[in-house]
């Protein structure tokens, strides 16, 4: 397997890493594997720290590939709590506001959920790398400042309720999606659609076009595979890797 010519790896980003987290640790272990000072990689499609699942990493030339592999479409099980949000719609900031919740009914979540399929407009959370006049939002956001972001169409392929639990006002969706969607966005929107206000508090990617996470590497089982490797001599892929042909064919 040769990682400097290019070899698409996938894996299941832990909770708490940043993608960038990963992408430097896959790195670091690799040159130190293959006895070298640098080496390129990078990653499709990224994750926030709070959230888990598919993540894409590429190495050598494979990183040209990314844009065609993020580009694929997406799938996330995503866990919100209704009645509160945050600032980021996530766990990552406490709460600032809560909302009334006696009148949400699985009937009424139910009756809400289709205004968001198929193609819609969604604006991004301000805490996000979306950028407003050269910056990113979330530096001007953590600074507080106002940040207005323009809304982006997108598609939302399927959304599914797997589960309400009304006591603790708790719903788990199943979610299929285009590039550039925000669950975090989508949650604020449900929260409003439902009269009340919603935020993330689980969420995982479970699939990326044809890869799904059960074929991921954990990023513990890494650099026991690496062990067992010659530096330069090819070797029988595991699961959680992909030559750059294979990626090609997954993803047209």
């Amino acid at each position: 397997m040769d990682f400097q010519e290019g070899t698409v790896l996938y894996f299941d980003k832990p909770l708490r890493w940043t993608s960038f987290n990963l992408v430097a640790k896959v790195r670091w272990l690799l040159c130190q594997h293959l006895g070298l000072k640098k080496l390129k990689v990078g990653h499709a499609g990224t994750l926030d720290p709070l959230a888990t699942g598919v993540l894409i990493v590429c190495t050598g030339r494979a990183t040209k590939q990314i844009d065609q592999l993020q580009a694929g479409t997406k799938e996330y099980v995503a866990t919100l709590q209704l009645g509160a949000t945050t600032p980021c719609f996530d766990l990552e900031k406490p709460i600032d506001h809560v909302y009334p919740t006696d009148h949400i009914t699985r009937a009424l979540i139910e009756e809400v959920l289709p205004r968001f399929r198929g193609r819609i407009e969604q604006v991004p959370p301000a805490f996000s790398a979306c950028k407003v006049d050269g910056h990113r939002a979330y530096k001007l956001a953590r600074k507080g400042e106002d940040v207005a972001l323009k809304p982006k169409v997108l598609v939302i392929d399927e959304l599914e309720l797997q589960h309400f639990d009304p006591g603790l006002m708790q719903l788990r969706l199943r979610i299929v999606c285009s590039k550039g969607t925000y669950i975090r966005a989508l949650a604020r929107d449900i929260g409003e659609a439902l009269q009340s206000g919603a935020h993330l508090i689980g969420l995982r990617r479970t699939r990326i076009g044809d890869i799904h996470v059960e074929q991921c590497m954990k990023i513990e089982d890494f650099e026991p595979w690496l062990a067992t490797l010659q530096p330069h001599a090819p070797t029988a892929q595991p699961a959680g890797t992909l030559s750059p042909g294979e990626a090609n064919e997954r993803t047209s």
